[in-house]
């Protein structure tokens, strides 16, 4: 009994050993014809099928071909298609040429004259292909052009994985779109959904923009990117650095984070910061984080800080804002608000909100603060203070030279130093009077309805009460005995902004976005390697293919990869791509971003 049971499981083991290698054989390539014939004189092994009433038929393995003329080397399971070849497998995938070959035991096919591959609505034409239907990859290195519902794309190299609908572009790859040209030196493309990522120097231009990164990703159907290294995106006369840029083209959007710069080259301007929009449309730029705007004026930079900076208009009429937290920096001038309005046009910049303002040894206060450039030189030509205004020198220890009254209107002379001030209405003084060697003569406490200072290198020099004039001289041992200074006198000097870099004095230090960066693709094996490291064998000693033709070259492989990418890396790539599954809701519904934009996940049909 028990040898009966071992008899049995060998059998049963046996049967199935031989059913797997029965399956693992190579099937014979069958065909149909109207015309079979042999010449071995001039085509020694090959049976001949040509056309009569219909096409040659071929078929393997869910593979099936259609031809004019064919030669089949049954011994190598080998056949040559010649003339309106046409390729066809499963119902998505098809391919024609003037002339294919195809091996049955390797199933790979090699296509020259013409050749079109098309699978959904993604199509491939070329010169040459190569078609390997285990792997179910396609490869061209003579050029090809590769069409998709929304782009045109070009490029040396191409290497199709159809089951991924993702295509691989190396050497001169174009990407041609109604609205823009992409070039780039490497590119995956996954045709579903029109997903391009961008690996090296890379243009992408338009009539109202170019963007250049070398690394990022675009949608191509959508028409909007994500780029991380090297980023910037030139507008007419305003370019955007960043070191993450998003970009929309069709709101005329683009947002930036960590390390911002934005270039007005017409009004030689920039705007510094970590995190800024651009709505090209309505020429503005936000930008926030440590965000700063530089000007320059007569050789000199100004520098104005705040919380939050809008640029508005165009350049002829822009418009700087400065909100909460507003300082400002030049080499002889500082000041501080909690907003600030300045007009380019008018040249007009407007201090609101608690304004005050150091002018070499002046401090000046008032509800508002008004400079005016002079806009031929570029320089600082006059300021208004409006309500309270108040100006003060430091003349000792604890004295102070002190002028107040409703309005002052100052004027600077070319060197951008302060050279006269009016004060007007119920204005005052407390003034240090003093000889040419420095003694102290008396304390002028005086009033008038209008006062004229005049300056000398910064200090006040005189003072004339033009308008009912009054007051007191007092001996210096008599003022200890009156007010040593006036209703609303707040000495700051410990404030003053000596430093461009003391502009953001006082602030926490920043720490900067993390970036979601945009890993660099896994560099796949050679097209023609074989699991065992060696290459593709020739497809038959009667191929057209010469010798040498089916190896990989060293010109053809990809210059930005991850050969080995550990389990982290893959782990990292795959969420990345998974962080896109929902387009709709990824892109941003609001104006403002607060997170760096996520790419999309190129979908895969079902099956696949």
């Amino acid at each position: 009994m028990k040898n009966y049971f071992y008899i049995l499981l060998t059998g049963m083991f046996l049967c199935s050993a031989f059913a797997k290698a029965q399956q693992n054989q190579p099937k014979e390539i069958l065909i149909e014809s109207d015309i079979e014939r042999i010449n071995e004189e001039e085509f020694p092994g090959a049976i001949i099928f040509q056309k009569s009433n219909k096409q040659v038929y071929i078929q393997h393995e869910g593979a099936e071909m259609w031809c004019d003329l064919a030669f089949y080397y049954k011994d190598e399971n080998f056949v040559k298609a010649y003339r309106n070849v046409r390729l066809k497998q499963g119902d998505s995938i098809s391919m024609r040429g003037r002339y294919i070959e195809y091996n049955g035991d390797t199933k790979f096919a090699y296509a020259a004259g013409d050749v079109f591959l098309k699978k959904d609505t993604t199509t491939v034409t070329t010169d040459t292909m190569y078609f390997n239907r285990i792997s179910q990859q396609a490869y061209y290195r003579t050029g090809g052009v590769v069409t998709s519902p929304n782009s045109k794309i070009t490029s040396r190299v191409g290497r199709y994985y159809i089951e991924q609908d993702k295509i691989s572009f190396i050497n001169d790859v174009v990407v041609t779109n109604t609205e823009y040209v992409i070039n780039s030196e490497q590119l995956d493309f996954y045709s579903v959904p029109e997903h391009a990522y961008l690996y090296g120097p890379t243009t992408i231009t338009s009539s109202t923009s170019k963007v250049y990164c070398e690394r990022g990703f675009y949608d191509t159907a959508n028409d909007y990117g994500y780029f991380v290294k090297n980023s910037r995106i030139d507008y007419d006369n305003r370019q955007v650095y960043g070191d993450s840029l998003y970009f929309d083209r069709a709101r005329n959007f683009a947002s930036a984070t960590n390390n911002i710069k934005v270039l007005d080259t017409l009004n030689r301007s920039l705007i510094k910061g970590h995190y800024a929009e651009v709505y090209r449309a309505k020429d503005s730029v936000l930008i926030t984080q440590r965000a700063v705007a530089i000007t320059v004026e007569d050789n000199d930079s100004v520098y104005v800080h705040g919380d939050r900076l809008l640029l508005t208009g165009k350049p002829e009429n822009r418009i700087i804002r400065a909100f909460k937290n507003v300082k400002l920096y030049k080499s002889n001038m500082s000041g501080k608000s909690d907003s600030l309005h300045s007009n380019q046009r008018t040249g007009l910049t407007q201090m609101i909100g608690k304004p005050i303002l150091w002018s070499e040894k002046s401090q000046i206060t008032g509800d508002s603060i008004h400079l005016l450039n002079n806009l031929e030189t570029e320089k600082v030509d006059s300021l208004k203070v409006f309500d309270n205004a108040f100006i003060a020198q430091k003349d000792t220890i604890s004295g102070f030279n002190q002028v107040k009254g409703q309005k002052l209107y100052g004027f600077f002379d070319d060197e951008n130093q302060l050279k006269q001030v009016d004060i007007i209405n119920n204005a005052e003084t407390i003034m240090y009077m003093r000889e040419e060697n420095g003694d102290l003569t008396g304390i002028d406490r005086g009033t008038s309805a209008r006062i004229e200072i005049t300056f000398f290198e910064n200090t006040i020099d005189e003072i004339n009460k033009l308008k009912s004039p009054g007051g007191t001289i007092f001996p210096e041992s008599q003022f200890k005995n009156e007010p040593q200074t006036f209703e609303g006198f707040n000495w700051r000097g410990d404030e003053e902004l000596l430093s461009k870099e003391d502009i953001f004095r006082g602030e926490s230090p920043f720490v900067l976005t993390k970036i979601q960066g945009i890993p660099l693709p896994e560099i796949d094996e050679g097209f023609f390697s074989t699991s065992d490291d060696s290459t593709i064998k020739p497809l038959s000693t009667s191929s057209d293919i010469k010798e040498g033709t089916l190896e990989n070259r060293e010109e053809n492989k990809p210059k930005y990869g991850q050969e080995n990418l550990d389990e982290k890396s893959k782990i990292e790539k795959d969420a990345l791509i998974e962080r896109n599954q929902n387009t709709s809701t990824q892109r941003a519904q609001s104006p403002t971003l607060k997170t760096t934009p996520r790419l999309l996940k190129p979908v895969k049909k079902d099956g696949n």
